[in-house]
């Protein structure tokens, strides 16, 4: 018993030839992606702002930590600055790879961001602020997730991958909670 197809599922191998030299300027965009390539550059701008900020946060947490056991907190704090610096680079390719400019220009990154940069100076508070940013990530990362779906797959996987980490950080955020709340 065989299913009826109403496309092929393997392309044309000489028309795919053809359309690569002929589109060659248009790199990795081609001309079966699914998305809106003008929105996705605009909502992942908003996500690189989001990292940013994130980056921002956790790095001015690890320097002005203080207090008796500050030194391992300041050092998750540091490893996170870390990766959200990789999502941020991550999210700057991919931005390139569509064809956009990424904008790391610090004029409105509050405002674009999905996160906010915090105000706290004692330790309890700093781990509070970076769960809640990093609760609203995951949060966030999944409903991107399910917008861009089959659409487009690689600014999925990457989000995807992004969001992994994201989860690990509330985890990790939660358990210096959990441990400096009794």
């Amino acid at each position: 018993m065989s299913a009826t197809v109403d496309r092929p599922f393997l392309s044309d191998v000489q028309e795919l030839r053809r359309r690569s030299r002929e589109q060659i300027q248009d790199g990795a965009l081609t001309s079966n992606y699914g998305g809106d390539v003008h929105e996705t550059i605009d909502i992942l701008q908003n996500v690189l702002a989001t990292e940013i900020l994130c980056v921002l946060r956790y790095t001015m947490h690890a320097i002005s930590a203080h207090g008796i056991d500050s030194e391992a907190v300041k050092t998750e704090f540091q490893e996170h600055a870390a990766e959200e610096q990789q999502h941020m680079m991550l999210v700057a390719e991919r931005i390139s790879q569509l064809g956009g400019i990424p904008n790391f220009n610090p004029d409105g990154l509050s405002t674009r961001s999905a996160a906010e940069y915090g105000n706290a100076t004692e330790l309890v508070d700093m781990i509070k602020e970076n769960l809640i940013a990093e609760r609203i990530a995951v949060e966030h990362y999944r409903e991107l997730i399910r917008y861009f779906g089959n659409d487009d797959p690689a600014t999925r996987v990457m989000l995807e991958g992004i969001l992994c980490t994201e989860e690990e950080h509330a985890n990790d955020m939660l358990d210096l909670l959990s441990s400096r709340e009794h």
